[in-house]
């Protein structure tokens, strides 16, 4: 039998799910790598056999995305398939030239052929860009079917930085599953909150074992999507979050116009700091491209944990989430707001101050400007960002991840937190919306 040559574009998470669903233990196809971009140190690495099945006994190789035609030329490749996210049109189809070029085909898989269908019901909070406002959407929601007596189990995003074949499963409960699985501070930002709420989260690689285990100890399963992806899992109801802020840009990357197009329900975040004209200019996009879709208003106000008066006449150093900043390409977060509000004196710019690989981040992202990306895919990288905050200069931190950075990094500046929660503008509400899909009160599904 003459097998067709596949080769995966992806950034560690989407691809993977992809093999596992669609080519896994398929005798008629052949994956020959997996190119990596966006996520430091995965390039290099190999897919285990553990995970990749009986049929790829050495595992499968992942490679720079950098060597993608000499890929294609060396393994003789008939089809390569794009698998990551948050990236604009325009980015999908110069990748898909190149593949042409080199003589293969070039395929995008439909959502649905890798949606996992749950005993459970099934909610999804997606988004048209990284930055959108998920997490706190997701809390919201997990809070409102928590109240409603339902046990919530959270399925996030693959996030897998370590050890792949010990990352085929992750549960989290507590804090002290974060030390043992060594997260990242990308990892902490999205498993942490959840954690504080009492929401049990699972995560990894193989989402079939992983919804299984998930089905065992909840009653609604709520997926917790990463960038601008597609749900993993079928849901009942499908909730996506839209940025007034980038107005323009749920029309322009992938796969957010997907999720737009898909929605139940489209959740108008920051309605509180964006300009009305991009309100206005993201509800003719819902209205225009997905009619039948709810539509739920939302702000997004930060609250400073502390004296907001240490903020006023102070150099102030902003940290936000780094995916956020970096290929979700916005330049300014919590932090930036909140110096702003309290009469900061300046807000310092610590380009000139970073040191190894955050130094690399602003290089390879010059967009993100005079403010600090908290990346942490490592325990180097994080001592990078301690390097960078002692010699930026500033007189205090703002720290406007979603977790305290001061409990992984024992950084000598004082720090104030900056937090937000997900609050609803007139109605309908998410509330209601769960009520109507059966997931909460008198006609629930359980």
């Amino acid at each position: 039998m003459t097998r067709t040559k596949v080769l995966i574009a992806g950034a560690a998470g989407r691809d993977f799910h992809n093999f596992n669903l669609v080519y896994r233990g398929r005798e008629e196809y052949e994956v020959v790598a997996f190119t990596a971009t966006q996520i430091p140190d995965i390039a290099g690495r190999v897919y285990p056999s553990e995970l990749a099945g009986e049929l790829y006994p050495d595992g499968i190789p992942i490679e720079p995305e950098a060597e993608l035609e000499a890929l294609i030329a060396k393994h003789e490749v008939d089809e390569v398939v794009f698998a990551y996210s948050d990236v604009t049109h325009e980015h999908v189809m110069h990748v898909g030239s190149r593949v042409l070029a080199a003589g293969a085909s070039y395929r995008l898989i439909s959502p649905r052929e890798t949606m996992l269908t749950s005993s459970k019901p099934a909610v999804a909070i997606c988004a048209v860009r990284t930055g959108s406002g998920k997490s706190q959407t997701t809390r919201h929601v997990a809070a409102l079917l928590r109240e409603s007596g339902k046990r919530v189990a959270v399925l996030r995003h693959p996030m897998p930085y370590g050890d792949l074949t010990k990352q085929a499963v992750q549960r989290f409960e507590r804090y002290e599953d974060l030390d043992a699985a060594d997260a990242t501070i990308e990892e902490r930002e999205e498993y942490e909150p959840h954690i504080a709420e009492g929401n049990l989260v699972f995560a990894g690689i193989d989402y079939a074992a992983i919804l299984d285990r998930a089905e065992q100890e909840a009653d609604v399963i709520l997926w917790d999507g990463g960038n601008n992806d597609t749900p993993f899992v079928k849901p009942n109801v499908h909730i996506v979050v839209v940025d007034p802020h980038r107005a323009g840009h749920e029309l322009r990357y992938h796969p957010g116009e997907t999720n737009l197009r898909m929605a139940d329900v489209c959740v108008v975040n920051k309605v509180d700091s964006a300009t009305q004209e991009g309100i206005d200019a993201v509800l003719d996009s819902i209205r225009t491209h997905n009619p039948g879709a709810k539509i739920v208003l939302a702000a997004s106000p930060f609250h400073v944990e502390g004296d907001v008066a240490e903020i006023a006449g102070k150099k102030v150093l902003a940290i936000e989430d780094g995916p956020t900043l970096t290929h979700g390409e916005m330049t300014y977060g919590a932090a930036v707001l909140a110096a702003k509000a309290n009469g900061a004196s300046e807000l310092i710019d610590p380009r000139e101050a970073a040191v190894g690989s955050i130094a690399q981040t602003f290089v390879d992202y010059p967009n993100v400007g005079a403010l600090l990306p908290a990346m942490g895919y490592g325990r180097k990288q994080m001592d990078d960002l301690k390097a960078t905050i002692e010699a930026s200069s500033a007189e205090l931190v703002l720290i406007g991840t979603p977790i305290d950075l001061r409990k992984l990094i024992d950084f000598d500046v004082p720090a104030l937190r900056v937090t937000y929660k997900l609050q609803e503008v007139g109605e309908p509400t998410l509330a209601d919306v769960l009520t109507e899909h059966g997931l909460i009160g008198d006609k629930a599904l359980v």
